[in-house]
């Protein structure tokens, strides 16, 4: 029987009018939606040196008059659409770094740490338990590096209970750094409440819980195999950033040079609130950032959004970060 083109359509049309999912049961009721995301963490490779990237959650606050001090809140709002960001509000992502050489498993950073985990209602914090979802017991850690001294980054150096941690590692510190936040002078001329807050948090736990028992390092040197310390000052005095190598393979892991990218790479004369000299973290900003496109370096960022890993590229006056496709296999 030959099938003409009418009742080709004549049938679909059929089909189409027939209640054919009438009796299909819908599952969808039945599954429970999903309360969070599963733990966050990625994986790459700087030639044999393993670098896994651990995030330790995300901050949502609304957009304060003072959080960028030498920009209009118009300005910042217009940088966020530009982004496709919602105005009025910031989010500052954390990724901690473990760094697997092949003869040492390090940290680079540690994240806001339990207090911050209880405050956040689990928003930030998250870095012991996506460490543990990683593989890594922070038993095993052989080496803390830590970039520079802001909550972010040192509070996680201890657990709930204020004990060490990364119990069996060495703790790493810029000597510059440590400098400044363990001098009694330094801290009587703290200008405001957040620099005294800072000088009372590192003291707790450098002092009182860590017994001083830290190892400071310079600049230029390498801090762990392939990993080099690198001065990046104007956030804090003893500001710190790194180049990984190994093989061919090299990464610039930029700690704090920028913050969230949208504003800070694609605005790099913008101050924020935490930088704690402004004019110098420009300079370093533009410094290193010209460098880093000049070389076609890749960038490790601790507030990029997850993973935190891309490339940047000139855009204006600024800068723009372009992420670096998933890797699917190692």
């Amino acid at each position: 029987m030959d099938l003409t083109r009418r009742d080709a359509l004549a049938g679909a049309a059929g089909i189409a009018a027939a209640p054919l999912l009438a009796n299909i049961p819908a599952h969808a009721a039945a599954v429970p939606l999903a309360d969070k995301q599963a733990p966050s963490f990625y994986r790459y490779k700087v030639g044999d040196i393993q670098v896994t990237a651990v995030s330790d959650g995300a901050n949502t606050f609304p957009l304060a008059d003072s959080f960028v001090p030498n920009a209009k809140k118009d300005e910042i709002n217009a940088a966020l659409d530009k982004a496709f960001q919602p105005k009025d509000k910031v989010t500052i992502y954390f990724a901690p770094l473990v760094i697997n050489t092949g003869s040492k498993l390090v940290v680079l950073d540690t994240g806001n740490g339990p207090e911050a985990f209880k405050s956040s209602k689990g928003a930030v914090g998250q870095f012991p338990a996506n460490m543990a979802a990683a593989g890594f017991d922070p038993k095993a850690v052989d080496t803390v590096v830590i970039s520079h001294f802001h909550g972010d980054h040192v509070n996680g150096l201890l657990n709930a209970d204020g004990t060490p941690a990364f119990p069996n590692a060495e703790i790493l510190v810029p000597a510059t750094e440590w400098k400044f936040w363990m001098d009694d002078g330094e801290m009587s001329r703290a200008s405001n409440d957040r620099m005294k807050g800072l000088f009372k948090n590192n003291r707790n736990i450098f002092e009182a819980a860590l017994k001083k028992k830290v190892t400071p390092y310079e600049w230029g040197k390498e801090v762990a195999p392939g990993l080099l310390a690198v001065e990046t000052v104007g956030h804090t005095p003893g500001h710190t950033s790194y180049v990984l190598s190994s093989g061919s393979g090299k990464v610039f892991i930029q700690s704090d040079v920028t913050n969230n990218p949208y504003l800070f790479a694609a605005n790099p004369g913008w101050h924020a609130f935490f930088d704690q000299d402004g004019d110098i973290a420009e300079k370093t900003r533009r410094r290193v950032y010209d460098m880093i496109v000049a070389e076609k370096l890749q960038v490790q960022g601790f507030h990029y959004p997850f993973p935190g890993i891309g490339n940047v590229v000139k855009d204006g006056d600024g800068y723009r970060v372009v992420p670096a496709p998933w890797n699917t296999s190692l």
